[in-house]
């Protein structure tokens, strides 16, 4: 594994999950790092933006918790399955994870609307940030390009390993939030990672008293990484019906 930069300093700042507390957060910057590579970093619980790795630290708090589906057990709810079925036209596209205005225009208006209705703070992602956080050439990296139409409407973003599938991001249009998107967007990574022969779809973090991540405790059975394992660690996934 190539490194730019090992290890940079914890970084504590206001938890973006949780209200009135703070958050540690360990970074490493990474390059060349193979799809096998990858995958060990996501059992240990890290995920990355371009190439900045990272994972959550904090000394008082073990709220955030890795989460992972194993996809051949996976048994989606009536709910579920009702969000696929009204998604069921859109198509999906499968590629290498471009940067042009339509993306960032699509990000943007997604963004908007969590800011109205989760409290974020304002987004002024540029097209060169963007390009940074998403289209970095790992060659792990896929885009899943959904379209209603000819209308591009949302975006997944996932990597793509020898074993396993993990969702780093996905946005879309927010007319279709009614529609159950996102619900329909991880069943589609779930069918998708079958398809291709991987054991299990990483969803990131999961914290519980959080709404933007504690939908993902809804998709069952899943797995929890247990504590906070080191690199020489052998990882220790807990499995929840």
């Amino acid at each position: 594994m190539a490194l730019q930069h090992f290890h940079l300093p914890s970084v504590e700042e206001r938890c973006a999950y949780l209200a009135d507390m703070k958050s540690a957060t360990e970074y490493r910057v990474l390059s060349g790092v193979t799809p096998a590579e990858h995958e060990r970093l996501l059992e240990l619980g890290w995920r990355h933006f371009g190439s900045q790795y990272f994972r959550p630290v904090c000394a008082a708090c073990q709220e955030c918790l890795s989460l992972r589906i194993p996809v051949a057990e996976f048994k989606p709810s009536k709910s579920q399955r009702r969000a696929a079925k009204r998604c069921g036209s859109l198509r999906v596209e499968v590629g290498l994870p471009t940067a042009d205005d339509q993306r960032l225009a699509l990000f943007h208006a997604w963004h908007a609307m969590r800011e109205q209705t989760r409290g974020w703070k304002p987004s002024v992602m540029t097209r060169e940030e963007y390009e940074q956080c998403f289209c970095h050439p790992h060659p792990f990296s896929r885009e899943l390009s959904y379209y209603e139409g000819d209308r591009l409407a949302a975006i997944g973003h996932v990597d793509l390993t020898p074993n396993a599938v993990s969702s780093a991001y996905f946005f879309y249009d927010p007319r279709l939030r009614p529609l159950g998107i996102g619900v329909a967007s991880v069943l589609f990574e779930i069918q998708w990672a079958l398809e291709n022969g991987r054991s299990h779809l990483y969803l990131g973090y999961c914290v519980r008293a959080c709404p933007s991540t504690a939908y993902k405790a809804q998709f069952t059975p899943h797995e929890i990484l247990v504590g906070r394992p080191e690199f020489s660690d052998m990882p220790v996934w807990r499995a929840v019906e």
